[in-house]
């Protein structure tokens, strides 16, 4: 069993998600250490990147003052290596494939290596161009997550049935951003998933509440969060870390009352 999938053995897993280097790099640095103190199970770190695609304007926005306040790969490399000497839990970065390509793919597999990322998720690597990665991801032993949507359907148990580490459940059409409601057949989905795999599955995209939070694990193994966290320290910079360790704290407890 990976690093990853152990994550999944401790009650639902909450996997909250921060921009690296938003507002700076000693915040991001201080928010990873106090979410894994406060219960995260595993911890998504994105990689700022002028063109996020697949996110919604609270998370493009803090790509931008991240970029700003000059965060750079390099940097997020040597941010992990240091919190790797105490931090235990997988930490996973959430990048696309340009930041990667320009990078140049195998020294970023063999970084990710070196300091103790255990996986990466590409939102916009389709399933079909995957092997454009995965035997570098797998050269190095990081685990390459895949990404179910509503929109892929038919795809679902291919994508399930070649995914590693955990299966990223989108629950929401469109960007990345919080929702007063989550409306797309989950369940239908991760019964798919079960059908080919016995990976875990995590939920994400527009989860933000703690009733939310409790909703969602009741259909997979656990929920990931991303903007509301980083609405959060867009509202309170550096003052954000004891919030951001509250309410990570309150939804893993939200996320297990199921």
């Amino acid at each position: 069993m990976s690093r990853i999938q152990e994550a999944f053995t401790h009650g639902k897993a909450f996997i909250p998600f921060v921009t690296g280097g938003d507002p700076d790099l000693e915040t991001t640095e201080a928010l990873i250490y106090e979410m894994a103190k406060q219960g995260a199970d595993l911890i998504e770190i994105g990689i700022p990147f002028s063109d996020p695609i697949a996110e919604g304007p609270v998370i493009q926005e803090a790509d931008e003052r991240a970029l700003r306040a000059g965060c750079t790969t390099d940097k997020l490399f040597a941010l992990v290596e240091r919190v790797r000497k105490t931090v235990t839990i997988p930490l996973v970065f959430m990048t696309y494939v340009n930041p990667i390509y320009s990078y140049g793919s195998e020294k970023f597999m063999a970084n990710c290596k070196q300091v103790g990322i255990d996986g990466v998720i590409v939102p916009d690597l389709p399933f079909e161009e995957k092997e454009e990665l995965n035997p570098v991801c797998r050269q190095y032993g990081i685990e390459l997550i895949s990404l179910i949507a509503p929109t892929s359907k038919e795809r679902i148990k291919s994508i399930a049935k070649e995914a590693e580490g955990f299966i990223y459940c989108v629950s929401s059409m469109g960007v990345t951003g919080v929702r007063s409601e989550i409306t797309s057949d989950i369940g239908g989905m991760v019964a798919l998933v079960r059908q080919v795999t016995d990976l875990p599955v995590a939920i994400g995209f527009g989860i933000a509440t703690p009733k939310q939070a409790e909703d969602m694990a009741g259909y997979g193994d656990g929920v990931i969060v991303g903007s509301a966290i980083v609405k959060m320290i867009a509202e309170q910079g550096r003052e954000s870390v004891k919030a951001v360790g509250d309410y990570v704290a309150k939804m893993k407890a939200a996320a297990n009352r199921t």
